[in-house]
């Protein structure tokens, strides 16, 4: 589809907080630069770690949509998400929770939803489930939380055990039961996209827009996305400009529900 090469840079920081300000400080007008993000860019600016948002760049494209996942290992004494909840209204820094920064406002939400204290709750910060499960693996964290597709692998495979899925109903292919089920009503889905720099060239912006387009039309993209349970919502132009608006709105509206 792309006939140039693309090569990937991993930009850790802050969820993505660090690379978004790169893009609006030091690209600019550029065509030649995106990036990935998902709902961390909202909860990034929500919560103060980052001053820039959706706003402040060209968002290209929607492709996909993934719900939030509780692990653990397949030796914690948690069986279900009621398990962990008890522990963390017990003693609150007894059980270690890996999260991204974007991870930690559905676990709020679910602490909340037992009627505990979400601002008790002691967070390991992590980019993402590879280094997740080697905190777990370690013993450095308990309790990790993130996208199904980070951790359906090692669910499958037993490595991981999965206590919980903030999906209106269960998985197909994936064992794992629903919070709603567990008696926690929090449901909750974490949204990937792309954005360029801010003023990004219109030409630039529609050739991605395109290409991404053929992409997720393609047998290679609709693989994956049934093996790694997400749903593709590809979205672009004034439907993605309101989404974003609808869920910024919506986010915002969970976290004071949590920190009440």
């Amino acid at each position: 589809i792309v006939d140039v090469p693309l090569p990937v840079q991993n930009r850790p920081g802050n969820s993505g907080a660090d690379f978004l300000a790169t893009m609006v400080d030091q690209y600019r007008g550029a065509d030649d630069q995106i990036s990935v993000t998902s709902l961390s860019m909202m909860t990034n600016q929500l919560s103060g770690t980052s001053k820039y948002g959706y706003a402040d760049v060209t968002m290209i494209a929607r492709l996909m949509t993934e719900y939030f996942m509780v692990v653990t290992r397949p030796d914690a004494p948690y069986h279900n998400l009621g398990d962990v909840m008890s522990a963390i209204k017990s003693d609150p820094s007894r059980v270690a929770v890996g999260a991204a920064l974007d991870d930690q406002a559905p676990f709020d939400l679910l602490v909340s939803a037992a009627g505990g204290d979400p601002s008790s709750i002691h967070y390991v910060t992590h980019e993402g489930g590879g280094d997740q499960s080697a905190a777990l693996a370690s013993g450095e964290i308990g309790i990790a939380i993130g996208g199904v597709s980070e951790f359906i692998g090692q669910v499958k495979t037993k490595e991981l055990k999965g206590l919980g899925v903030l999906a209106e109903d269960r998985l197909p292919g994936l064992d794992v039961p629903t919070a709603r089920e567990q008696g926690l009503d929090v449901t909750l889905s974490n949204w990937r996209g792309l954005y360029g720099p801010p003023d990004m060239p219109a030409y630039a912006v529609e050739y991605w827009q395109q290409a991404l387009a053929k992409m997720v039309d393609t047998a290679t993209w609709k693989d994956t996305a049934a093996r790694s349970q997400f749903t593709t919502t590809f979205m672009v132009g004034e439907e993605f400009q309101t989404f974003l608006a609808e869920t910024q709105a919506d986010v915002e509206a969970a976290l004071q529900a949590a920190r009440r």
